[in-house]
């Protein structure tokens, strides 16, 4: 199976670059958690990656990842749902993520919150920082989460840093989620490792109030390094791991 053994060397690769990574920022590989995003890609792929020892797989669009993940609803997988998420998608999302990084607003909290206790399930949230420009240096004291002001890039996602520490806590305080730690994604064209540093720092402050939310959701194909660098410890990795991206899977 040719597949197969692309997606095998390229796994392969992708380990040893953690591993390197890992290395020199004298940290354990086992801290790191390589999240294989599978959008554009069929459902063969997932089973491929699930053979090869793969067992997180993340999305970014429910209208590709819903039918995908009931295509591998026998494999006991660990799906991550990593795109800018709809409030009206909540519920069709709770159903099969168990993991969703971008959450960055009050109403999308509930939705969550209301999808999970429905469907009896437990989802672990991230709160998605936004690293983007002036926004991300906001002063202290910034407008409540209900008040998010607009992004230097809003199609990104993600709550300046002074608001992470309540939506945080939003989280926390509702039944059915699990508040996971934070998510962040580099800005184009910056330097990844000082944004992620305050990622880093971002991260940090959750933590002293709430010493379980120890998720670092960073880094994707083309700064892994300097994500593992700054404390990552979920790696979104697309292109590096299943190739150039395709008309998406429907």
């Amino acid at each position: 199976m040719v597949r197969r053994a692309e997606l095998a060397e390229r796994l392969h690769r992708v380990r040893e670059r953690i591993a390197t990574a890992c290395a020199a920022a004298g940290r354990d590989p086992a801290e790191i958690t390589l999240v294989a995003i599978t959008k554009t890609r069929p459902a063969a792929d997932v089973r491929l990656l699930y053979e090869l020892g793969q067992r997180d797989f993340g999305e970014n669009r429910d209208q590709e990842a819903a039918p995908k993940a009931a295509q591998c609803a026998d494999l006991p997988v660990r799906w991550h749902f990593v795109g800018q998420l709809q409030t009206n998608k909540a519920a069709s999302v709770a159903r099969y993520a168990d993991v969703i990084h971008s959450v960055d607003r009050l109403r999308l909290i509930r939705a969550l919150g209301n999808a999970a206790r429905r469907q009896e399930r437990t989802l672990t949230c991230l709160v998605q920082v936004s690293l983007e420009g002036p926004t991300a240096d906001a002063s202290r004291g910034g407008a409540p989460p209900a008040q998010v002001p607009a992004l230097a890039d809003a199609s990104r996602g993600g709550a300046p840093p002074p608001q992470v520490p309540a939506l945080a806590g939003a989280i926390a305080g509702e039944a059915g989620l699990i508040l996971g730690g934070v998510m962040a994604v580099a800005p184009l064209g910056g330097p990844a490792a000082e944004a992620f540093a305050r990622l880093a720092a971002t991260a940090a402050a959750v933590r002293a109030v709430r010493p379980a939310a120890t998720i670092i959701s960073a880094g994707m194909s083309g700064d892994l390094e300097e994500a593992v660098a700054a404390g990552a410890t979920h790696l979104r990795i697309g292109t590096a791991l299943l190739g150039d991206r395709r008309p998406p899977v429907m």
